[in-house]
């Protein structure tokens, strides 16, 4: 047995059964919504982020590395920093309508919401 089959048993040592046999719920891979298909929000934040204003991108249906290219391409266009996780993407500053153009344009369903 490898290294990562003894990793994958999560603190099963032995089992007296003999037709045990051990599996594990695989995370299952979320599927990405076609650009039309997603409903995005973006609004400008200043809660918890020392005053600090920030863009966010809340809504997106797909995996972690969509959002993170997403994302990606969201801070090159605006010329700033930023993180994407659980669903959400973060851009530094007050970019909620340069970020609503671009993913327009990129055919997202997008729509402003409430902010400051």
């Amino acid at each position: 047995m490898s290294n990562n089959d003894w990793k994958a048993r999560l603190g099963v040592v032995f089992s007296t059964n003999p037709d045990f046999n051990y599996t594990t719920d695989a995370e299952e891979s979320v599927e990405t919504l076609a650009p039309a298909k997603q409903n995005l929000r973006v609004w400008l934040d200043r809660n918890h982020r020392g005053g600090k204003t920030v863009t966010l991108v809340k809504g997106f249906v797909g995996s972690e590395d969509d959002l993170k290219e997403l994302a990606k391409e969201l801070k090159n266009r605006c010329g700033v920093g930023g993180s994407a996780k659980d669903g959400e993407i973060i851009i530094q500053g007050a970019h909620r309508e340069r970020v609503l153009e671009i993913l327009l344009s990129k055919g997202y369903r997008a729509k402003p919401a409430g902010g400051k």
